[in-house]
């Protein structure tokens, strides 16, 4: 691919280098079996065993990601009312491998793909508490920690607008004819500039990709907490429109505490949004499953 996509690496990390660094660092890890489980935009994702998790960085942005989830997620462990990884292991840069690198608990659980709207509504008071118990950490606490405030522009509707259809342009034809005129025309209603800030500490990147559920499909885990940031809350409480149906938001949003028109209008956009991105970049890795999981997302965070 040669670089031309936001996603591509700059270091792949492959399970026997991944033995080996960890290995040297963490001799205690090193009789334990490595097996890759996949990769995001910014890091490579390890099961050591069948106890830990580890992340190397794949991209020279996300160092500084790794780095402050390793201060800030052990501090988030009295406000977490769902697991989430929490770091364990510690490692450095090498000569090896150019960036540090963090092992985390393992949090069991599927990818939430093809689940009814009946399951996904049985998660609507879980994750509503969740949100309101994240949402309520202190912010100066967070900044501390070296979490970029509002370093997306969440509030500016306009210019998400602008992106939202140059990327749509790149999976028109990766779209029924429905569906793109659906998002169209939600796009040309959207007459909204911006939206009045708001400062809560954010997971930054909620969807399906990094949620997970237990046999019930109940949500049982959220991961990749690389996009923590401080910012508009409704980059958060978009899970209401692409996670839950929406006979189920009346109870999400009275569970976490109600939301203004402003906070559903733009939590709607990125619920549109991100789906769109994963979209883009399943068609690049020719993955039918997250594909046709980002679509049926759009197209419920569209319906009323």
């Amino acid at each position: 691919m040669g670089g031309t996509n936001v996603w591509d690496a700059e270091w792949e990390v492959n399970e026997e280098q991944a033995r080996t660094l960890i290995g040297r660092q963490f001799p205690q890890l090193s009789s334990k079996q490595v097996k890759r489980l996949g990769w995001g935009w910014d890091n490579t994702v390890f099961l050591i065993g069948d106890e830990y998790v580890f992340r190397f960085p794949r991209r020279t942005i996300a160092v500084g990601s790794i780095r402050m989830e390793g201060k800030l997620l052990p501090k988030l462990e009295a406000y977490m009312t769902i697991p989430y990884p929490k770091p364990l292991f510690y490692g450095e840069a090498s000569d090896e491998y150019p960036a540090p690198f963090l092992g985390y608990a393992y949090v069991p659980g599927d990818f939430p793909i093809g689940l009814t709207e009946e399951r996904r509504a049985l998660s609507a008071e879980t994750l509503a508490k969740f949100l309101r118990r994240l949402h309520e950490f202190p912010v100066q606490a967070a900044l501390k920690c070296g979490v970029q405030q509002d370093h997306r522009s969440l509030t500016d509707i306009a210019s998400r607008k602008v992106k939202l259809e140059g990327f749509l342009s790149k999976v028109v034809e990766h779209l029924s004819p429905e569906e793109s005129g659906v998002i169209e025309a939600y796009i040309s209603r959207l007459q909204t500039d911006r939206v009045e800030a708001v400062n809560a500490l954010l997971h930054g990147d909620l969807h399906f990709k990094n949620m997970l559920v237990n046999e019930n499909g109940i949500v049982s885990g959220i991961i990749d907490w690389g996009d923590l940031s401080v910012g508009h809350p409704a980059c958060d409480l978009s899970v209401a429109y692409s996670f839950l149906p929406p006979y189920a938001r009346g109870v999400f949003f009275e569970t976490y505490g109600g939301a203004d028109e402003e906070t559903k209008l733009l939590a709607r956009l990125i619920a549109v949004y991100i789906p769109v991105l994963i979209l883009m970049q399943a068609v690049d890795d020719g993955n039918e499953a997250i594909a046709a999981e980002a679509k049926s997302n759009i197209m419920r965070a569209l319906s009323d």
